[in-house]
């Protein structure tokens, strides 16, 4: 999952950079509203964590832009104002939940968390496919029960499938999902992670659709051990 973070303060910024890379999740970073404004209209992003007292432009005004432009991914923001007024002014804005600062870390990734749950239509944290769980909570999988150990790249490419398990989702969108800009991407290195996580999961779990992409698919059961 990518994230963007919009937040002048840089050390709060280095920050949230650093604690959802901890968890995970590649992260782009804006110092200003214009910055992240442009980044937000023209990068894919899964979720924004997004300060309200920026440079520039000021988070209300970004905000109500990216939604006048039509980019609908759920909207964190953050504030040091804690007044009601301007809490109701973010989300008639179009934001998602808010959080003031100071805050705890955990908080805040559990909130983004339960942000890109809602916006795929997952209730629970722990996403099932047949036998195989995806515990968005702990970063981990199992199948049938059993932990599978996972590179942070595999577990990134298997929780995003597992957010859009409906459709079929093409090699450049796991791409913009699953790296920030930065990242030096390899042409075949989607196709690698693939090839690992059906060797690690099952060769069924992960159904590749002819010149569309790849798809999530319910594996067959594992044989019982006892048997």
């Amino acid at each position: 999952m990518r994230i963007l973070v919009v937040e002048d303060d840089a050390t709060l910024s280095a920050q949230l950079e650093s604690g959802l890379k901890d968890a995970g999740y590649a992260v782009d970073t804006a110092k200003d509203g214009e910055t992240g404004h442009f980044l937000g209209d023209t990068e894919p992003y899964d979720a924004v964590v997004l300060d309200l007292g920026l440079p520039v432009l000021d988070g209300i005004t970004v905000l109500t832009r990216w939604r006048s432009d039509g980019r609908t991914m759920p909207v964190l923001i953050l504030t040091a104002r804690d007044r009601w007024r301007e809490k109701v002014a973010g989300f008639d804005a179009g934001a998602d939940d808010y959080l003031t600062k100071p805050f705890q870390m955990e908080e805040l990734l559990a909130r983004v968390r339960a942000l890109i749950r809602r916006a795929a239509g997952h209730a629970s944290p722990v996403i099932e496919i047949g036998e195989i769980a995806i515990d968005t909570r702990a970063s981990r999988v199992t199948r049938g029960g059993d932990t599978v150990k996972l590179t942070a790249h595999e577990y990134k490419l298997i929780a995003y499938l597992a957010h859009e398990r409906d459709r079929v989702v093409s090699r450049t969108e796991l791409t913009e999902h699953i790296y920030d800009q930065d990242f030096d991407l390899d042409s075949n290195t989607i196709e690698v992670f693939i090839g690992r996580l059906r060797r690690k999961l099952g060769s069924d779990v992960i159904e590749t659709v002819r010149g569309l992409g790849y798809r999530l698919s319910v594996p067959a059961a594992t044989p019982d051990k006892k048997a």
